[in-house]
């Protein structure tokens, strides 16, 4: 995708008809653009993603049009919370005029420490390239960390952390992090323009946006429920001597265990239950016959 600095020209093919779709060109006519905005697809995501939960937050960007092509990014796939941290302020002013983020970037929040950025976030992720440094926290591909942080929108605030062209985030940027996060690349050529890194991260976290919270979402069982569950499970396997007296108690510890890895819904547990009942009457059945 090219990024503009003017609004003269044909610069870019932004996906307003929504990706998947063909592109629309968007010439400089800023009001053109703004009328067909509204062909965007955003009106079918769920409300439990909720965009307005995620803070992009550039630390010490220095290219103005770097800066003009994350906010360009951010407003073409629905976010709108910029921060930056001690930006380049020329390069910050000169940023403004991105095409089609002007009010974006209007309304941009400036911090002077990665803390303050991020002081109101429950989960905060940084992105890397990795090279030859040296990781003290945890590191997921994108597809992965992009799906942890559309399910931790849908409860709190998100900070996604972008370095500075040169350099990156630092290791005292990074000790702000819960985790981080990496695009795939390859590797001879493994490290991406800001703005560029800034759009496909954002894309993957809308990319599969419709699929959050769609359907009914089924209640997850109480501790309660489970507890049903494991008497008649040990009662189950106890009558067909799978479970050995001996061991009975140790057993019943690795269900309880066992169970709760499951994550099992209400439904779920009635439907164990109804399962383990007839089991449990053909095992029994089946003794009375042969004795």
């Amino acid at each position: 995708m090219e990024f503009v600095d003017s609004d003269k020209n044909l610069r870019s093919f932004a996906p307003l008809g929504g990706w998947g779709h063909p592109p629309l060109r968007v010439f400089g006519d800023a009001a053109r653009a703004r009328t067909l905005a509204p062909t965007l697809e955003w009106a079918v995501l769920p409300a439990s993603l909720k965009l307005d939960r995620l803070r992009v937050v550039l630390v010490s960007s220095r290219n103005p049009l770097n800066i003009g092509a994350a906010a360009r990014a951010m407003s073409n796939f629905g976010f709108s919370r910029l921060r930056v941290v001690n930006p380049y302020e020329k390069a910050f002013r000169a940023a403004r005029s991105a095409v089609g983020a002007a009010e974006l970037l209007a309304s941009a929040e400036e911090y002077d420490s990665v803390a303050d950025a991020v002081a109101d976030c429950t989960l905060v992720v940084g992105t890397t390239a990795v090279r030859h440094r040296e990781l003290q926290h945890p590191l997921r591909r994108l597809e992965y960390g992009g799906r942890l942080i559309r399910k931790h929108m849908s409860s709190g605030p998100v900070a996604l952390l972008f370095g500075s062209e040169r350099y990156g985030l630092s290791k005292d940027d990074f000790s702000y992090c819960h985790w981080l996060i990496r695009i795939p690349t390859r590797e001879q050529h493994i490290s991406m323009n800001l703005g560029q890194a800034v759009a496909v991260c954002l894309y993957e976290l809308i990319r599969n946006g419709r699929a959050v919270g769609t359907g009914e979402k089924q209640a997850l069982a109480t501790a309660g429920d489970i507890a049903r569950i494991t008497p008649l499970l040990a009662d189950v396997l106890s009558t067909s001597s799978y479970m050995l007296p001996q061991r009975a108690a140790d057993t019943e510890q690795r269900i309880r265990r066992m169970l709760r890895r499951l994550k099992l819904s209400a439904q779920d547990v009635e439907a164990w239950l109804g399962i383990l009942r007839h089991v449990q009457w053909r095992l029994r059945a089946g003794k009375k016959q042969a004795e």
